[in-house]
């Protein structure tokens, strides 16, 4: 089994339509298998989704609600991939980063993450196809690896170690409709973005012949998607489409069909259920996904009507709880703070620290007046948001509260409640919220009173109490 993430692209692939980058290895994979035209992610941020991904559970229901990097954490060592994978007799491994706390939750028995090879900084894809090689030829018996590409996160790097070959230039690309506008500055951004996924493409290439030199192309089960949405205006961060819409591709040659397109609603946590139905092994009863082998295998099964995620946080400053649900058609999204504008907005728009990607206020002052509303909603988000996504995909018109939509909304609330209800969710708890918050904003305090922190978790002592607290849910 080949598990292969990228940082913050959504489908932005040739092989989903995208005309400004050329991903012929990606294509062939998605040719080769199944491509999920409707998956989402369940939070917008790295940490969170990676939680998700291995550990089959909500953010919410694991505990990893932000930033590993600023101390949020699993409640407990939840089952995950490498876990149940060493019991079903796997060999398993995990190149690039985890990103979710703690690490010893996840006995992966092959760790490589050196910062000269793969991050931020340096990303040599070659090296990283040639690490996993080794690791693939070397296994005797059944092996799980899991490789996680840094690219297409910040900075956007144009080339790395020659690759690509012929970087994109600013004219060369359009800036996606959800981005609002249409400047030198942003297609200079985007023409480096497009880099880092014509160099991940040039990646999953290099990784995918070494599987086959290792002999084993025709019985490995190869999974490929991004963690999240990429960090453009209304992306990363938030709960529109552009972040949480990723790329998902699972080729199986053993018993999947190749060139399908699926339009089920599929989720990350869909995936530990099915690698543990292609090993063969028990899915747990409390797992909230399902296996997408009877989808791989074009397979007539009946399916969800409803995709789930969330928001919480990041770090102490981008905390701001929001609970979001679509089905084929429709999308509502309801922010559970009333008090306060979007932090992710703010950060976005202002540029403050490294986020230059996002959509300036002189950008946003001349574009369409639908954007500009677009958003005004995000920066103040009313108590419910409701999109026709096959009518409005970039999610511009709000259709809460109108009286044509009322059933819409009224379902997909009740859909929601659901949902929250059975993975006991405890920010549907107005006690709950109430305390969380507060313990966010005593910890932007606690940096306001400590010149020599930056963050909260440079307070000495800091530690989350929400692990406490927040864990402790009555079952449904």
């Amino acid at each position: 089994m080949l598990l292969i993430t990228s940082e913050d692209n959504g489908p932005q692939l040739g092989c989903y339509g995208d005309r400004n980058v050329k991903t012929p290895n990606l294509d062939r994979l998605a040719a080769e298998g199944a491509r999920f035209e409707t998956a989402w992610i369940t939070q917008a941020v790295c940490s969170p989704s990676r939680s998700s991904i291995l550990t089959g559970l909500y953010p919410h229901q694991n505990g990893q609600i932000g930033l590993a990097t600023h101390k949020y954490a699993m409640f407990r060592a939840c089952a995950n991939i490498p876990s149940l994978l060493r019991k079903a007799g796997y060999r398993t491994g995990i190149m690039g980063k985890l990103h979710v706390n703690p690490a010893s939750a996840f006995p992966f028995g092959f760790r490589w993450n050196p910062s000269k090879f793969c991050s931020f900084r340096h990303r040599d894809v070659r090296k990283i196809a040639e690490v996993a090689g080794k690791f693939m030829a070397a296994s005797l018996e059944p092996f799980f690896l899991m490789v996680n590409y840094p690219d297409a996160h910040l900075p956007f790097l144009r080339q790395q170690k020659g690759i690509p070959e012929r970087p994109h230039a600013p004219a060369d690309v359009t800036p996606p409709s959800f981005i609002g506008a249409d400047t030198p500055r942003l297609r200079k951004h985007l023409a480096a973005y497009y880099d880092c996924i014509s160099r991940l493409d040039t990646g999953v290439g290099l990784l995918l012949a070494r599987l086959a030199a290792a002999g084993h192309a025709d019985d490995t089960l190869v999974i490929y998607l991004g963690d999240h949405g990429s960090q453009f205006s209304r992306g990363k961060g938030t709960c529109y489409e552009p972040a949480l819409r990723v790329p998902f591709i699972v080729r199986w040659p053993v018993r999947g069909k190749a060139g399908q397109v699926r339009r089920e609603l599929v989720s990350s946590v869909d995936i530990l259920p099915t690698i543990l139905d292609a090993a063969g092994a028990e899915i747990p009863k409390e797992l909230p996904g399902r296996s997408l082998l009877p989808l791989v295998e074009d397979k007539t099964v009946q399916w969800r009507e409803h995709l789930f995620a969330e928001w919480t946080s990041a770090h102490p400053r981008w905390y701001f709880p929001q609970r979001v649900v679509r089905d084929g058609r429709h999308k509502l999204i309801v922010s559970l703070l009333r008090d306060r504008p979007s932090p992710v907005e703010h950060t976005y728009t202002t540029h403050e620290v490294w986020w230059k990607t996002g959509t300036s206020e002189a950008e946003l002052a001349a574009a369409s007046e639908s954007i500009r509303k677009a958003v005004a909603t995000w920066r103040r988000p009313p108590p419910e948001e409701l999109y026709d996504l096959q009518a409005d995909p970039d999610e511009l018109h709000n259709l809460a509260g109108k009286p044509e939509h009322a059933a819409t909304q009224k379902q997909l609330r009740a859909a929601l409640a659901d949902w929250q209800r059975r993975t006991r969710d405890p920010l549907a708890d107005p006690a709950l919220l109430d305390k969380l918050t507060d313990e966010h904003d005593a910890a932007m305090k606690a940096v306001k009173h400590n010149p020599k922190a930056r963050f909260a978790r440079d307070v000495k002592g800091f530690r989350w109490r929400y692990l406490d607290y927040l864990r402790r849910q009555p079952r449904p």
